[in-house]
């Protein structure tokens, strides 16, 4: 039976003293063998009981932390005093002392231990030893040290030139040794001649560049805990803030506060309702950090998509309905941070206050509120503050008529009209039916972007993001505050929901200044005219408001906007467009990017539904704002392309063009076009007239004048020279794609060999048309990126590609294994936790010439080429593809017909194909390889 272990500090101390007196030798000595082995089985006998409690929700965060460095403490103390004997160092002298994280009490499992070894100005050769004993004994032991040697002349020194050392010394705590020493250290240094508001100026301007560094963003998926913006180094800022301004007051610190509680909850500066939340968000950070450190088996502070499941589950967060544990935890997670950030905003105006003593103010007398109104206000370095703390208690229409002023008068708010926000957020409520309210949100909201940044006002987004941090959104708007904090757990979306919604309406907000007018010059064309400026900004700000509620996003938030725009003050007609732009908001991406646009059923459909050419308009400006806001890996050049192509056809459609009794002139057309271009060239008529006798009418409409003709060089080149494959790549880098044109005879699997030589190149196919000519040759076109989602460009990268095609097609490539090594090799462990279904749809409807294959899956290296590889072996011809990847998520849309040309119409054929593409997508979740080709 295993015997209990005790975690008190006295208890495990007095255990190790107790082993160490075992081991003395005759002269009071233990041998550094003996003394190594003893302290390690005390340690590690210790940490794993710690961590059996945590991880068995007996200890929470904090109170683990605080074991874990009190056993550090006490191994500490009997290695001090083991180190003292064997190098028979004085008794006085050194003083052993904790700083940063650790001498604030806290420990992580995997963190350095920080130690400063404080000595006198001129300390003995002995104590020299001591020191160099302990310090070889812990590296022994493997314990991670970070340490500095330093009298107390030393230390002050080194904190007036390093703000880092300055911070970890305020922390600082004795653990064993000269007890003076320590003491006086303590008077100098709080007595040091830096002035504390400096120190806190400093601390806010490392804080904003750690922040930078790790993301400004605290809403980002993958966040790291530690050091981003809402998480524990803000809370510790706030400690040492705290600390500094106890050290300019006077006051002992360790008088007021309990074991391990934030020492900035003890100030009175705070409410009981802020300081529990505070206690709250500081256990919750360091219970999430130790499960980090536990399951890496390392220092680990980023919460990766692969950890997060497991410490949600952990810690006790189940499903509830649709919404995953995880989710669940990650928004709580999401809500801490921005808890944190508020603490932020309300204590910082206080602590700087507390420093400054009376400070400057002038009474406001702007132009945009009534002289009765202006007494309640005052200007704090030309910043608007309220001038009574409790006025907005009373009468919260002033927030409203504050932000106003700020608004009209492109004043800052000062930090204390901030804290006074975020403190009075229930009394927002109140407001939700005041005209004079939806009147200034709507302005705020519709704040133009102005290019210039250096003297800009603040835009839209910049206001939306002061009011959601303060709770005002939500408190506004209800159904707002169910989005705060909500993550999406994929690999696609970069923001939580709140965030995303945001920054749409940021990017919006650039597009209508015309900053992306470079990359689509249309969109910024439209934004100029935009006829229903408040309908679109509002539809963008609620596009994905019914996110998470369970069933499509988009009706349900079409229905929310029927109740949310009156309440703004939008009449009929806006409510309406706005409730149409909501539920229609991926219409547009999801055609560009998985329906054959050159298919005229696709266009006249996506006509039917958006009728109007002002819809029409808003929903591409929506749509690109939108995708923009999703991460900045998801817009390219070539989504740009297609949606700028799929608008103009469909607008050419509103305006009365593309009648189906056209498709006969537009061929006629096409090939007019070709045979005048290549007779320029030099083209003899016959050779003309062969190659214009080769394409079926799908492929005249298909591709321009300019890319007919570069086919008919490479077909008849090909036909002169009895070439049996020709491979083309051209780099188009204004679309970010590279088009690869093949020459071949067609067979079946061909399509599937292809994409398995371009897998095995690293190149992902985002389009592919596939055309059989009138004598039986194949004439495909494929458009591809690289991994970072642009074109291949350079010489050697071309030449890569066409030879791993050759290969391909010759079998001389063993595309199975190729593709099993780099599924090893590209899948990222954190993106494993993400579960994707697998989903196949196969429709009738949405083309009169094709069946429409719509296939869902994990991605992997390799999908395309094993989903192609199943459809031929269903004896499917593929037309044309269409690739899209949403994070981890592959979405492959195939235009196929049976072998005579046909739809595939039988139930049993549909349910056959479709249970063998499901069962070649199993292979997602279990990383199988891929099978080489069949013979």
């Amino acid at each position: 039976m295993r015997e209990p272990i005790s975690l008190q500090e006295t208890d495990m101390q007095a255990a190790l003293a107790a082993a160490l007196d075992r081991a003395r030798q005759a002269d009071g000595t233990v041998s550094r063998e003996d003394a190594v082995s003893i302290f390690r089985r005390h340690i590690g006998r210790h940490q794993g009981e710690i961590r059996r409690l945590f991880e068995g929700r007996q200890l929470k965060g904090i109170a683990a932390a605080s074991t874990l460095a009190q056993l550090m403490d006490g191994a500490i103390a009997s290695l001090f005093a083991l180190a003292r004997i064997m190098t028979r160092a004085p008794d006085s002298g050194l003083c052993l002392c904790a700083t940063g994280g650790f001498g604030a009490g806290l420990l992580a499992p995997y963190s350095d231990i920080d130690l400063l070894f404080l000595t006198g100005e001129n300390p003995a050769p002995e104590t020299t030893a001591q020191v160099e004993y302990m310090l070889y004994f812990l590296w022994d032991l493997g314990v991670r040290v970070g340490h500095a040697t330093r009298s107390i002349e030393g230390c002050l020194e080194a904190a007036r030139e390093d703000l880092t050392i300055r911070t970890t010394l305020l922390d600082a705590r004795c653990i064993v040794g000269d007890d003076t020493l320590f003491a006086d250290f303590g008077v100098r240094f709080s007595k040091r001649e830096e002035a504390a508001l400096s120190f806190i100026h400093d601390k806010i301007d490392e804080r904003e560049k750690r922040h930078k560094r790790f993301g400004d963003n605290p809403y980002m998926v993958e966040p790291n805990i530690k050091e981003g913006r809402g998480g524990l180094r803000d809370l510790q800022t706030l400690n040492w803030m705290t600390r500094v301004l106890q050290d300019n007051d006077g006051l002992n610190p360790a008088s007021t506060l309990k074991p391990h509680e934030p020492a900035f909850t003890t100030l009175g500066l705070l409410t009981e309702q802020e300081a529990n939340r505070a206690r709250r968000a500081w256990n919750f950070l360091w219970t999430i950090r130790l499960h980090l450190h536990y399951i890496a088996g390392r220092a680990d502070e980023r919460l990766a998509f692969d950890v997060q499941p497991v410490i949600g589950g952990r810690m006790g967060y189940a499903g509830h309905g649709r919404q995953q544990g995880v989710e669940r935890f990650m928004r709580h997670y999401f809500l801490t941070t921005r808890e944190v950030m508020r603490l932020s905003r309300i204590l910082e105006p206080s602590i700087m206050q507390r420093l400054q003593g009376p400070i400057r103010e002038a009474p406001y007398h702007g132009p945009s509120l009534s002289a009765e109104d202006a007494t309640h206000f005052r200007l704090i370095n030309e910043q608007i503050a309220p001038a009574d703390a409790a006025c907005f208690d009373s009468e919260p229409r002033l927030m409203v008529k504050m932000l106003d002023a700020a608004f009209r008068e492109n004043l800052v708010l000062h930090p204390t009209a901030i804290q006074q926000l975020i403190r009075n957020e229930r009394r927002i409520a109140s407001l939700r039916e005041d005209p004079l309210t939806m009147q200034v949100f709507l302005a705020l909201l519709m704040q133009p972007t102005e290019m210039n940044r250096e003297h800009a006002r603040p835009s839209g987004a910049d206001w939306l993001t002061i009011l959601n941090d303060t709770g005002f959104l939500g408190a506004l708007l209800p159904d707002w505050s169910r989005i705060v904090g909500q993550m999406q757990f994929d690999t696609y979306h970069i923001y939580t929901v709140d965030e995303h919604n945001i920054e749409a309406v940021r990017m919006l907000g650039w597009i209508e200044a015309g900053a992306m007018a470079d990359e689509i010059p249309l969109v910024y064309e439209l934004a100029r005219d935009m006829q229903s400026r408040r309908a679109m900004y509002v539809a963008t700000l609620l596009h994905d408001i019914a996110k998470g509620r369970g069933g499509d996003h988009s009706v349900l938030g079409a229905e929310v906007a029927q109740q949310v725009c009156p309440q703004l003050g939008l009449d009929a007609e806006e409510t309406e467009t706005v409730s149409w732009l909501i539920l229609h908001h991926l219409l547009l991406s999801q055609t560009a990017f998985r329906r054959d646009i050159d298919d005229p059923r696709t266009i006249l459909d996506l006509a039917d539904i958006i009728q109007s050419p002002e819809r029409l308009r808003l929903l591409l400006l929506l749509t690109i704002a939108d995708m923009r806001a999703v991460s900045p890996n998801v817009w390219n050049a070539w989504k740009a392309t297609l949606l700028r192509e799929l608008y103009s056809r469909v607008a050419e459609v509103l305006e009365g063009g593309l009648a189906a009794t056209e498709r006969d002139e537009r061929v006629s057309h096409a090939k007019e076009l070709v045979r005048d271009g290549l007779v320029q060239q030099g083209i003899a008529d016959e050779q003309a007239d062969h190659f214009l006798s080769l394409g079926y009418a799908g492929y005249w409409l298909g591709f321009d004048a300019d890319t007919h003709i570069r086919h008919a060089r490479l077909v008849l080149d090909s036909e002169v020279h009895s070439a049996p494959l020709t491979i083309e790549a051209t780099p188009i880098p204004q679309r970010d794609v590279t088009e690869i044109t093949i020459f071949s005879a067609d067979h079946s699997g061909l399509f599937s060999q292809i994409a398995g030589g371009l897998a095995v190149a690293g190149a992902s196919i985002v389009d592919a048309r596939i055309h059989t000519l009138s004598d039986g040759m194949a004439l495909d076109t494929f458009w591809v990126q690289d991994g970072n989602g642009r074109a291949f460009e350079t010489p050697l990268q071309l030449a890569r590609l066409n030879s791993l095609i050759e290969q391909a097609l010759s079998s001389r490539l063993a595309i199975g294994d190729e593709l099993g090594r780099l599924s090893d090799q590209r899948t990222a462990r954190r993106m494993r936790a993400i579960h994707v279904p697998s989903r196949v749809v196969i429709d009738n409807r949405a083309s009169e010439r094709h069946t429409i294959i719509e296939i869902n899956g994990r991605d992997r290296p390799g999908l395309l080429y094993d989903i192609t590889r199943t459809i031929s072996e269903q004896s499917l011809q593929i037309s044309s593809a269409h690739i899209t990847t949403y994070g981890m998520r592959a979405v492959d849309v195939f235009y196929v017909r049976d072998l005579v040309g046909l739809k595939v119409t039988s139930d049993s054929r549909m349910a056959e194909i479709r249970t063998a593409l499901i069962a070649t997508l199993s292979g997602d979740d279990t990383n199988h390889p891929s099978k080489p080709v069949a013979a």
